[in-house]
């Protein structure tokens, strides 16, 4: 005897297979079909969703990698922009926290390219750093002077752009080291224009010393093309140059001076290319009586100085016409050096700064006392300085009257 749910069920499948022409054993794999579906469905989508849980996770990962990662690149940006700070105000103190932090290969070729290509380097420090005497530094010199392409081109248009990535420092070794690198690297890009380096080399300095000649405005008696050829007799190892080519380079320094790194146009292009010396030194101030450090260029009888060495503007400007210079000792600060007015002792100096404000204002200085680092350092600044002094004809003279009147009580009387 069959069950009522069994009867009923035997009459749905009848009442489907009525319905839908189907045998009752088709619908009943049809259902089975369809219930597998779902389970296969619900399957599906339960692998989704752990899918999408997994794909959440490593995104997590990844996101929290690249921020540590984009950390890791702040905090070595940050590290880089402090190292070429301290670059520019120490090259060789820069550059050892450079390679000491790893933020530069420490090979001359990584090296060199770092001075050469990066932006934001002050040329004054990269020509410091070039012309130190030891091993590293040479092999940096060489590897920096490699970089530049001076094939096909003539001597001036070959310094111009050597002088372009860095400024030649003031002592005269470092210059001597330079150039001659700048020669031997002419003469390898451009074999038999020059019969030796030695050629190269002098014919350089030459161009230099033109430059300054034809541009300082100091500089009044102005050399003509034929002292310049008369200069350079017998240097082509014993033998002359061709006219043309030295008349060529003449002309061409003429018509353009060679040009500053980072110059905008103005005066100071040729005020401080080539000085006689510059450095780090320690200025005592005027009113207030702290000592600053300032970087110092003397040059054109006039004492310089700026708050950094990549500033295009003088802090101050000491002219030294009429001035004299001594070493002094300071109850504060060892090798000091002091400027002063011997005939008009009270009086303060012809001298210009820059305030805060960045108006130029009259320096407050009856003396100007600096501080350099040793003394070697000191005495080497107080020749240098004394070199550069210029008296004006006429104040001997005037002084002389004015003593006289001085001390007869009464003027000369006119011849």
């Amino acid at each position: 005897m069959k069950s009522p749910s069994g009867t009923a069920s035997m009459g749905t499948q009848r009442k489907d297979s009525f319905l839908y022409g189907k045998a009752p054993g088709v619908i009943q794999t049809e259902k089975k079909q369809t219930d597998g579906t779902k389970i296969q469905k619900n399957d599906i989508l339960e692998d989704i969703q752990k899918l999408r849980f997994d794909i959440k996770n490593v995104l997590t990962e990844i996101h929290t990698m690249e921020s540590n990662q984009e950390n890791k690149n702040v905090v070595r940006a940050k590290r880089f922009l402090c190292g070429k700070k301290k670059f520019n105000m120490d090259p060789v103190k820069g550059m050892k926290y450079l390679l000491n932090n790893d933020l530069l290969d420490n090979t001359p070729e990584a090296v060199s390219e770092f001075l050469y290509k990066e932006e934001g380097l002050s040329k004054t420090a990269i020509g410091i750093f070039l012309g130190e005497r030891e091993e590293f530094h040479l092999q940096i010199l060489k590897a920096f002077v490699d970089l530049h392409e001076f094939s096909d081109l003539n001597l001036v248009q070959a310094l111009r752009q050597f002088l372009w990535s860095f400024r030649l420092p003031g002592e005269a070794q470092k210059i001597d080291r330079m150039m001659e690198a700048f020669a031997q690297r002419y003469c390898t890009c451009n074999i038999g224009v020059f019969q030796s380096i030695d050629t190269c080399y002098i014919l350089s300095f030459s161009i230099i010393m033109l430059n300054t000649s034809l541009h300082n405005p100091n500089v009044k008696d102005k050399p003509s093309l034929e002292r310049f050829i008369s200069m350079n007799r017998s240097i082509n190892n014993g033998g002359d140059l061709p006219s043309d080519l030295l008349t060529k380079l003449f002309e061409s320094i003429k018509s353009e001076p060679f040009k500053i790194p980072g110059d905008d146009g103005n005066d100071l292009t040729h005020t401080f290319f080539n000085p006689d010396r510059e450095g780090w030194l320690l200025k005592e101030g005027g009113r207030v009586k702290t000592w600053k450090r300032r970087w110092f260029i003397l040059t054109d009888s006039c004492l310089y100085y700026f708050q950094y060495t990549t500033d295009k503007e003088p802090k101050g400007i000491i002219p030294l016409e009429n001035l004299s210079v001594k070493e002094v000792d300071d109850p504060h600060k060892q090798f000091c050096l002091e400027l002063f007015n011997p005939h008009c002792k009270g009086q303060k100096i012809k001298a210009c700064k820059t305030d805060p404000d960045g108006r130029v204002v009259v320096g407050q200085h009856q003396s100007y006392r600096i501080c350099a680092a040793s003394a070697e350092e000191c005495t080497d600044w107080v020749e240098a300085i004394r070199a550069c002094i210029t008296k004006d004809p006429f104040y001997d003279l005037v002084s002389a009257r004015k003593r006289k009147v001085i001390n007869n009580g009464n003027p000369e009387p006119q011849q």
